[in-house]
């Protein structure tokens, strides 16, 4: 149904078996903004989006055509006119006047958006399903990641800027203490216990986001090294026990990560570094300035997909050496 998923994002905590669904056909950048838009606006743990392209290779008169498709899974069966108001807002109101609202069969949508997604390589990690266990080499840290009912496949810009920034860390040192805020799939705590071979804490304020990491790092061997908790931001004693720490991620979005900056520096080590994402250009200033109030400064940032990623440090300690392989 989903047709030919070549480059794609699929974000949200969705509800499975939804029966409602919104579609649009559109170029690649209308259809990012209004997946964009769906997912900042509506309860995750109701709604999705998936926008992707149906065909990659068209010929050379169709160089302009609308190659792309928005579809948005609900729960519940949305309010049309607020989701056109909103869509109008971010991509203008002929677009919004395109969408085509359909109830659909109840099936497990996630599986099928997910079936079809290429592997995602971000540095040395390599994100994929069980369909695509053919596609790891031998020097990748391969993670498979399965349809489940949470953020994180490794497809959105967000995941992918912090695991790109997560390889970057790791060649030049090696944390010892690690914590993932907002875990997800758990796909970054993964990534640094397949990497460090030791543990990672994490957490998600969502109890199925919890169950899925759990499982999530049981198919990838790490289970004795991640064991997420369900807790709201950092306020959990297993994760304050574990403090300080050398290295804190936090894939989420800007208000949370802003009211957040005085908790995580609470559990940050004196030269510790965080890996921030789920902001959008416009966030950066704000976060930074947050941040910098607690002792932290911009070391990188990177964006993808209108995306930006931020690596921040504190202190200016020369970093721990690398173990010897």
């Amino acid at each position: 149904m989903l047709g030919l998923l070549c480059d794609a994002m699929l974000e949200g905590l969705p509800p499975n078996n939804a029966a409602h669904v919104m579609r649009l056909r559109c170029d690649e950048a209308t259809a990012r903004a209004v997946a964009d838009v769906i997912v900042e606006s509506f309860d995750p743990a109701d709604t999705a989006a998936a926008a992707f392209e149906v065909d990659s290779n068209p010929p050379a008169s169709a160089a302009h055509a609308s190659r792309w498709t928005v579809e948005v899974f609900f729960g519940r069966a949305p309010d049309e006119a607020t989701v056109r108001v909103l869509v109008a807002a971010a991509a203008g109101t002929q677009v919004a006047q395109a969408l085509v609202f359909e109830r659909v069969a109840e099936r497990d949508w996630v599986q099928t958006s997910l079936d079809g997604l290429a592997p995602v390589r971000a540095g040395r990690f390599l994100v994929h399903g069980a369909h695509a266990c053919g596609d790891v080499r031998p020097n990748d840290l391969a993670l498979e990641i399965e349809a489940a009912l949470a953020f994180g496949t490794g497809h959105h810009g967000t995941t992918r800027g912090c695991l790109i920034l997560l390889d970057a860390v790791l060649k030049r040192r090696w944390p010892a203490r690690i914590l993932d805020i907002g875990t997800g799939t758990g796909v970054l705590a993964m990534a640094a216990a397949k990497a460090l071979k030791h543990p990672v804490a994490a957490s998600d304020i969502d109890g199925v986001a919890v169950e899925t990491a759990r499982a999530n790092a049981r198919r990838n061997g790490v289970a004795a090294w991640v064991r997420p908790v369900m807790a709201r931001g950092a306020w959990h004693s297993q994760l304050r026990r574990g403090a300080p720490y050398d290295l804190i991620l936090a894939n989420i979005l800007a208000r949370p990560l802003r009211l957040l900056a005085p908790s995580l520096a609470s559990l940050a080590a004196p030269h510790a570094e965080l890996i921030l994402s789920g902001l959008l250009a416009g966030d950066v200033a704000g976060l930074l300035s947050a941040y910098r109030a607690q002792g932290f400064a911009l070391a990188r940032r990177l964006y993808l997909d209108g995306w930006a990623t931020l690596l921040l440090s504190r202190g200016g300690a020369a970093p721990r050496p690398r173990r010897p392989v």
